[in-house]
């Protein structure tokens, strides 16, 4: 006489929510180290990057990301005027500023 599959079938355990959830843990854990090995660091570095480029003015020396080294002439909404030699002057869009090498320093109040 064969078991009928109804009598075959294993009988539902109360901690079957316990066990799904125990599963799920692993999966978190790498979303949680994965924030705070990658993702995180990353927006960091974005937003000092966004800081630098907004807190450029005349004068400071900068190296844009295709190896230019030059002195801002002139600072516009979204672009430079970058000097990279006696006359020569280039236009570069402002997220293009990989360094800041120096930075001009700010006039003296007169008291």
């Amino acid at each position: 006489m064969f078991v009928t599959p109804a009598y075959a079938q294993a009988a539902a355990s109360p901690a079957g929510g316990a066990a799904a959830f125990a599963q799920f843990i692993p999966l978190l854990l790498v979303f949680v180290i994965m924030y705070f090995l990658i993702l995180r660091p990353q927006q960091k570095k974005m937003s000092q990057h966004r800081a630098m480029v907004e807190a450029l003015k005349k004068g400071d020396t900068v190296v844009t990301q295709g190896g230019l080294i030059g002195k801002v002439i002139a600072v516009r909404d979204d672009e430079l005027d970058v000097e990279i030699a006696q006359g020569v002057k280039v236009r570069v869009v402002r997220g293009t500023v990989a360094q800041v090498l120096t930075r001009t320093a700010p006039a003296a109040a007169n008291s």
